[in-house]
């Protein structure tokens, strides 16, 4: 099966959230979110991304529900494990959650979740989520010990964390694309659909390929940023086509 591509759009709704954070129902309010997704689909992506975090910094409760109801494609939820966010999930059903951790100071994810720190409260996040039908990921570090938890909390896939790889240049991401595959290759042995993302580019994607058993990435901010030159829909198919060369097992 080919590499899938999900198109995470937080910071579609960050820009609209810096003139119009406290008048989201004003008729003139811009950029549109769900707008947005549509030209993601149409460009041929697999599934949208959002993060609904505590603070609602960018994504809100409406625009959960809005995308829910109108995308084609697949809604990947990105959630730090609280009950409110979860009692959200439940309501919306959405395909993915994808669990990550989150601090309130960080501009973006910064690193992985510590699966193996809190297994007893993801369990019961995992498996309420996994029961009314939307699968779950941990979001991790190449950490083997995050990925053996994984797997022992109930999730059915993981998120590698590329940020360190994507940051690194040279031998020292080689090292850390050797980490990957590692974490790749145990995953897969116990049964974990694979995915990765976070500072993926088009240029950096060909030294991540030697990653195996990768079925989705989650890239947001490389296809935001091209986007402000060549238009959503294009860097959408930018990064498709880049993708295209991920050997198939």
């Amino acid at each position: 099966m080919p590499l899938h591509l999900g198109v995470n759009i937080d910071h579609i709704a960050t820009l609209r959230q810096a003139r119009y954070r406290t008048m989201l129902g004003a008729h003139n309010v811009e950029p549109s979110i769900l707008q947005a997704a549509q030209e993601v689909e149409a460009a041929g992506a697999h599934s949208i991304t959002i993060h609904l975090r505590g603070d609602r910094r960018h994504i809100v409760d409406d625009d959960v529900f809005l995308l829910r109801r109108e995308i084609r494609t697949l809604l990947n939820l990105e959630m730090g494990n609280t009950a409110e966010i979860l009692e959200i999930a439940l309501r919306v059903r959405p395909d993915f959650v994808c669990m990550v951790p989150e601090n309130r100071e960080e501009v973006t994810t910064e690193g992985g979740l510590n699966v193996a720190g809190q297994k007893e409260a993801l369990k019961a996040s995992v498996s309420a989520l996994e029961t009314n039908g939307t699968r779950v990921s941990m979001f991790i570090d190449p950490d083997l010990e995050q990925v053996q938890a994984s797997k022992e909390v109930g999730a059915s896939m993981i998120e590698l964390h590329t940020g360190t790889f994507a940051n690194e240049q040279g031998d020292q991401r080689q090292v850390e694309a050797l980490r990957l595959r590692e974490a790749a290759e145990l995953a897969h042995r116990l049964g974990l659909q694979v995915n990765a993302g976070h500072g993926l580019t088009t240029k950096n994607l060909p030294d991540l390929f030697i990653v195996p058993h990768l079925a989705e990435l989650n890239i947001g901010h490389s296809i935001v940023a091209r986007s402000v030159f060549v238009g959503l829909r294009r860097a959408v198919q930018e990064m498709l086509a880049a993708m295209k060369s991920y050997p198939q097992v």
